[in-house]
C-alpha cells in the first residue's frame, strides 16, 4: 500500500523523463480530449492531472482539446463546463481552446488522399451488413461488394455525401485495410458517417463528419503532441490509429501510451449513465453533490488540492489495480479541510435547553479561535445567553453508562463554555422531549469543576443569535460497490434512497457571513461547503463534503 509520502507509481512519468534525458524528445506535448457530451467526472480528473501534471514536470505545454465529431451529442453547455472545470483543477491549457472540427478540412483532404492510394471507399452495405461483414473474434470479415469501386468514383460519392445527397446510414466511408485481420478495428473501420445535423462550430457546412478513430491521431499530429496519453480500451485501437499515422502525409508522428482508468467503489462513471440520472430527474443536474463529476464534487465542497492529491495517490499504472476505495478520496478531502477549514458549531437537530440559573437578559460573548492550528484565521464571537439550542443526539433520557452527553442528572460540558447539568425534561403531550431545563456550574468556565469529572463535551448554539441553515447531508447515491456490474439487474435498482437528507438547522453567528462555496468544519459533526448555486445571505444552504471519521486512514494504519 502506498504510503502517502512515498510518490505513488507513474510509469508514464519515469518514461517521459527517460525519453527527455535521452534526447529523444525534446518538448513534450500532451493534450487533454474530451467529448463534449456531458460533464466530466473523477476518471477524466486522473487523465486531467496526468495530461497537464506531466506537462507542468517536464516543461512541456498540454492543449485542450474537444474532439467534437458527433454534433447530435454534443452541446456548448458541456464544453463551458469542461473549461470551467479544467481551470478550476488549477490547470491551464497551451494556447487557444482546440476543437478537433477545425481540421474537418484536411481531414477530409486525407480522406481523398486515402481513396487516391486505394486506401479507402464508398460502402453501402447497411450498419447491420456491416456488422455482419465484420466476422467475429474467431472468424475473419468478409470483404464489402464495394470494397473494389475505383477511385474516381469513391471520390464523387464521397464528395456527393459530403453536400448531403444521400439519406444518413444510406453511405459510409471505409479504410481498406484486412477485413481477415485478428484485431477487429482493422476490418474496413469507418472513416465518416452521413450525419445530417448542424454543428456547434462549422454550422450547416457538413453533412459528413468524421469518426473518432480518423480523427484522433491525426488532430494530434497535426497539433505535434508527442505523447497521446488514453485509457486501456484504446490498446486495441492503437494499431489502427499507428496505420492512419503511416499512410498519410501527417507532419508529425505522436506515439500512444495506455494505462489504467479509474474504478471508484459505489461510482458510476458511464457518461450514458450519468446522463440517464440527470435526464430522468433522480439527481438534480449534472452538478448534483451526489455525482462523481468535477462539478458536483465541487459543489459538494471538494477542493482542487484535495482531487489532485487524490489522483497523485492512486498513481499511474498499466495494471488494471480493480476498484479504488472511495475511502481514499474522502482522506484525501478530509485532510486538505481538517488543515484549512475553519470551525463553526452547528446543531442540525435543535432540541432547546434553558440555562435556569442564568439571568433573562443574560449575554456572555466568547472569542474563539477560528481554527485551533491556524493563527491566520480570524477569531469568532459565540454568545451565550439563557436560552440555548444542543444536538437532539446529545440528550437521552435512559442513556447506558457509557453515554457521556447529556442525561437526566448528568453533567457535560458546553463547548468553549461551562458545565451544566441536566435537571428536568420537559415533554409534550406525545411524550416526545421538547426541551430540557439544566443548571449551570458558573466555577468552570476553563477549568475543571472540583472533585468530579466530566467526560462529555457537546455543541451547542445560542437560541437568540443562531441563524437557521438548511443542511443537506450527502451519501452515496449506490449501496453497492460496483452498481453495473450485474448485465442482468438495473444499475437503478441500487440506488440509495438516503442519499440526501435535509435538516433545518442553526449555525452559530459566524456563519451569516458565509459566500458560496466557504468551507466550514462543524464541530463534532463533519466538514461543509455553502452551496455554490442556491445558497443566498437570506436562505443559507450548506452541503456535507465529509463526515469526520477517516477510515481510509485507519486503513492505512492496518496495513
Amino acid at each position: 500500500m502506498t504510503n502517502e509520502t512515498t510518490p505513488a507509481p507513474n510509469f508514464i512519468r519515469n518514461q517521459v523523463r527517460d525519453e527527455i534525458e535521452g534526447g529523444q524528445v525534446t518538448k513534450i506535448v500532451t493534450r487533454f480530449p474530451p467529448e463534449p457530451n456531458g460533464f466530466l467526472h473523477i476518471g477524466h480528473a486522473k487523465s486531467i492531472c496526468l495530461n497537464f501534471g506531466l506537462a507542468e514536470q517536464m516543461g512541456g505545454e498540454c492543449h485542450l482539446r474537444f474532439d467534437d465529431t458527433n454534433p447530435a451529442k454534443e452541446e456548448q453547455a458541456y464544453i463551458d463546463a469542461i473549461k470551467e472545470d479544467v481551470s478550476w483543477l488549477g490547470f491551464q491549457w497551451a494556447g487557444a481552446v482546440r476543437f478537433a472540427s477545425d481540421y474537418f478540412d484536411q481531414l477530409y483532404a486525407w480522406a481523398q488522399h486515402l481513396i487516391r492510394e486505394d486506401k479507402a471507399y464508398v460502402d453501402d452495405l447497411t450498419p447491420d451488413e456491416i456488422r455482419e461483414y465484420r466476422g467475429t473474434l474467431t472468424e475473419p470479415g468478409q470483404p464489402s461488394p464495394y470494397r473494389e469501386r475505383s477511385a474516381e468514383e469513391n471520390l464523387d460519392l464521397l464528395e456527393r455525401m459530403r453536400l448531403g445527397e444521400f439519406a444518413e446510414g444510406e453511405k459510409v466511408l471505409r479504410a481498406k485495410i484486412d477485413m481477415a485481420s485478428p484485431n477487429i478495428n482493422l476490418r474496413d473501420p469507418i472513416l465518416y458517417r452521413i450525419r445530417h445535423a448542424s454543428h456547434h462550430q462549422t454550422g450547416d457546412k457538413w453533412k459528413i463528419y468524421p469518426s473518432y478513430d480518423f480523427t484522433h491521431g491525426q488532430s494530434d499530429a497535426i497539433e505535434g503532441v508527442t505523447h497521446s496519453i488514453c485509457t486501456l480500451e484504446f490498446e486495441d485501437h492503437r494499431p489502427l490509429y499507428e496505420w492512419f499515422l503511416n499512410h498519410l502525409p501527417v507532419p508529425t508522428k505522436p506515439r500512444q501510451i495506455e494505462f489504467a482508468r479509474l474504478n471508484l467503489n459505489y461510482t458510476l462513471t458511464s457518461k450514458r449513465k450519468l446522463k440517464m440520472l440527470v435526464d430522468e430527474q433522480i439527481v438534480d443536474g449534472w452538478d448534483d453533490p451526489r455525482m462523481p463529476t468535477i462539478s458536483g464534487m465541487r459543489r459538494r465542497g471538494y477542493t482542487p488540492a484535495a482531487i489532485r492529491k487524490f489522483c497523485e495517490m492512486i498513481g499511474v499504472t498499466r495494471a488494471d489495480g480493480g476498484l479504488v476505495d472511495i475511502a481514499m478520496l474522502t482522506h484525501a478531502i478530509r485532510s486538505d479541510l481538517e488543515d484549512n477549514a475553519p470551525r463553526a458549531m452547528c446543531v442540525l437537530k435543535p432540541l432547546k435547553v434553558v440555562l435556569t440559573n442564568v439571568p433573562d437578559d443574560h449575554e456572555e460573548v466568547y472569542e474563539v479561535a477560528g481554527h485551533p492550528a491556524r493563527d491566520d484565521m480570524p477569531v469568532r464571537k459565540v454568545p451565550l445567553t439563557r436560552e440555548v439550542y444542543i444536538d437532539q443526539n446529545d440528550f437521552m433520557e435512559d442513556a447506558p453508562k457509557k453515554f457521556f452527553r447529556l442525561a437526566p442528572g448528568k453533567e457535560v460540558r458546553l463547548r468553549n463554555s461551562y458545565v451544566i447539568c441536566c435537571d428536568e425534561v420537559i415533554k409534550d403531550d406525545a411524550g416526545e422531549v421538547t426541551e430540557l431545563r439544566c443548571s449551570v456550574d458558573f466555577d468552570t468556565l476553563g477549568k475543571n469543576p472540583e472533585g468530579r469529572k466530566v467526560k462529555g463535551v457537546i455543541h451547542w448554539v445560542s437560541v437568540d443569535h443562531g441563524i437557521p441553515l438548511e443542511v443537506r447531508l450527502y451519501d452515496n447515491l449506490f449501496m453497492v460497490e460496483q452498481p453495473d456490474r450485474d448485465k442482468d439487474v438495473d444499475f437503478l435498482d441500487h440506488l440509495n434512497p438516503e442519499s440526501l437528507t435535509v435538516c433545518h438547522a442553526i449555525g452559530e453567528p459566524s456563519l451569516a457571513d458565509a459566500g458560496p462555496e466557504a468551507r466550514f468544519q462543524f464541530e463534532r459533526v463533519g466538514y461543509f461547503c455553502a452551496d455554490r448555486h442556491v445558497s443566498t445571505p437570506d436562505h443559507l444552504v450548506f452541503n456535507r463534503t465529509v463526515g469526520l471519521k477517516d477510515s481510509w486512514a485507519k486503513i492505512k494504519q492496518k496495513g
